[in-house]
């Protein structure tokens, strides 16, 4: 695959350099100044490209390689051809994306569609705005009244921030991306389409109908937090809808009104937050899991994939299954049915006249 079009091969780190900046070792300093110029995978990495193994699955690739350098753990540096040199790192795949945001800065986060480098002409920003120096908003986007935006902020085209919200500095809000009621601190990333502050689902049967409830509460998003594509995060309706520093979003997720979200977070593909949800600290849910309204999950809970959760989850918990319940319950159940059905298939199939 040719990268040069979009992200053009790095002039040139030399090895001892790399190593010094991820905090690997480099096996042999006879190599300190051989020059990485780019990543790819262990399968394909060629010339002046970088790669990593963590898992001795993948040992046997190692007598084809032919790139200039990987990264391994010291369990695995004697199975590397000596024509390669060896970056030893007790976290591989961690020391691989620092490589990366060096060799790739661009790729950390979105910037200008259209290259702009300051407030576009294309662009609408009202009067009463106040824009730090180094904002760059590109055409087409919206930003309304009493709004603040940090310096070094990238605004996309077609964006719009609606009137009284905060943006801190070296923030990026993609493409088409809309934030209402919002607050957001410094260093965070909204993919294009995402949706922040939006109406919660709120609403109150009555004999003529659903009377809408009015959703008068924000969405604080702190520092470092990056929301997929397509992701919405709705106001709350009274209190607050809250993302913890450091929490990172995936595509099309859900987050429902007065929902608060830890720090460090990883929330996969799909998944959705009913409202008034607390979730803890470093808590990891897998892709298209669903949680229901009111609940607790416990700080550094996992949850794993496709999984329903309907009751609260104890802190340094596995859970997973429809419903949710411990990893190792969850395991057994499977194992019983899976047990139950063969049984079924074996007694189906018995033809003995016995």
């Amino acid at each position: 695959m040719d990268k040069a079009n979009f992200y053009p091969p790095h002039p040139g780190i030399a090895l001892g350099e790399l190593a010094g900046e991820i905090g690997a070792e480099l096996q042999d300093d006879a190599h300190a100044a051989r020059l990485i110029h780019g990543l790819a995978p262990l399968t394909r990495a060629g010339e002046g490209e970088l790669a990593f193994i963590n898992s001795r699955r993948h040992v046997a690739e190692l007598g084809t390689l032919a790139c200039a350098a990987v990264i391994c753990p010291s369990s695995l540096a004697s199975s590397v051809p000596k024509s390669v040199a060896v970056l030893i790192s007790n976290a591989p795949q961690t020391s691989f994306a620092q490589a990366g945001g060096l060799l790739y800065p661009m790729a950390l986060r979105p910037e200008s569609l259209t290259g702009e480098t300051a407030v576009s002409t294309g662009a609408f920003v009202h009067p009463d705005a106040r824009l730090e120096p180094d904002v760059v908003v590109d055409a087409g986007a919206v930003i309304g009244a009493d709004v603040e935006i940090g310096r070094g902020s990238v605004i996309g085209a077609g964006a719009v921030v609606g009137s009284g919200c905060r943006i801190g500095r070296n923030c990026s809000i993609g493409p088409h991306v809309s934030v209402q009621f919002a607050f957001l601190g410094n260093d965070v990333i909204l993919h294009p389409g995402a949706r922040i502050g939006q109406d919660g689902f709120g609403y109150a049967p009555s004999p003529v109908g659903m009377v809408k409830i009015p959703q008068i509460g924000r969405v604080i998003i702190q520092d470092k937090v990056e929301v997929g594509a397509n992701t919405a995060i709705d106001r709350g309706a009274m209190d607050d809808t809250v993302i913890g520093e450091g929490t990172k979003i995936d595509n099309l997720v859900q987050v429902g009104h007065n929902v608060r979200v830890g720090r460090h977070c990883i929330i996969v593909g799909q998944v959705a937050i009913a409202g008034s949800v607390v979730i803890g600290d470093q808590v990891m849910i897998g892709g298209g899991t669903t949680i229901a309204g009111h609940l607790q999950i416990g700080s550094g809970a996992q949850i794993a994939g496709m999984s329903a959760v309907a009751a609260d989850v104890p802190s340094a918990a596995r859970w997973g299954g429809i419903p949710a319940r411990p990893m190792r319950a969850f395991l057994r159940d499977m194992a019983e049915i899976r047990a139950r059905a063969f049984n079924r298939g074996a007694n189906k199939g018995d033809t003995s006249d016995d």
